[in-house]
């Protein structure tokens, strides 16, 4: 019988693109890696207002460095990640707190949806430009994923009173010892506290199914 596997914390919000490039890397690495990997849907609003952190692209040479290091990331990453047409409604106006409850809610119902609704609503509002805010954006993403209506307007109900939120980062459990990571570009490193290997962003056998 081989060693438990660690756990992994992932604490992400599908507003931030590089929450969806850690989120991505940690589940193709769950099943390779001798990890448990459970997903705490946050709030990343909430932790910028408490800390009196601004998002990087209000500033204007950050926001230029932000749009190409997105398109880097997109080809090395392989993921579809590309900016709304829209950046600052979508990002400083509409938000996610609506998606981010929904997904609170639907990890204590349903947790076993809850990486694949995670994925719809990135691919919504960071590849194809979508809302994630009307209920209807949330039901289509729910039900894109697999959920049944009845199942994803069950959880839209419950939104009303979430849970409360974390912050976007990576917490592993090792030997006794809590390590917290933050960033996508801290997986080196996650795999090193782990003594596993790295094998970059898309590993082997995940290749072989692209």
């Amino acid at each position: 019988m081989g060693p438990l596997p660690r756990t992994l914390e992932l604490f992400y919000d599908v507003l931030s693109p590089y929450s969806w490039l850690g989120f991505e890397v940690l589940c193709r690495y769950q099943n390779i890696w001798n990890i448990k990997l459970q997903l705490r849907p946050s709030l990343i609003a909430g932790i910028m207002k408490d800390s009196g952190n601004k998002p990087p692209a209000l500033l204007p040479r950050k926001a230029q460095y932000l749009r190409q290091d997105i398109k880097l990331l997109r080809q090395h990453f392989q993921i579809p990640i590309q900016f709304p047409k829209d950046f600052f409604s979508v990002i400083l106006e509409k938000g996610s707190l609506s998606a981010m409850r929904f997904l609170t809610a639907l990890s204590l119902e349903h947790p076993e949806m809850l990486e694949k609704v995670s994925r719809e609503l990135w691919m919504r509002v960071w590849s194809r430009d979508e809302d994630i805010t009307e209920p209807q954006s949330i039901l289509a993403a729910a039900e894109k994923a697999g959920m049944t209506t009845e199942q994803a307007q069950g959880i839209l109900e419950k939104i009303s009173t979430p849970k409360a939120f974390g912050l976007p980062i990576t917490v592993a459990h090792v030997d006794g010892q809590t390590h917290m990571l933050f960033g996508s570009d801290r997986m080196e490193l996650l795999a090193y506290l782990l003594g596993e290997k790295w094998m970059g962003p898309v590993p082997p056998a995940m290749n072989a199914r692209l």
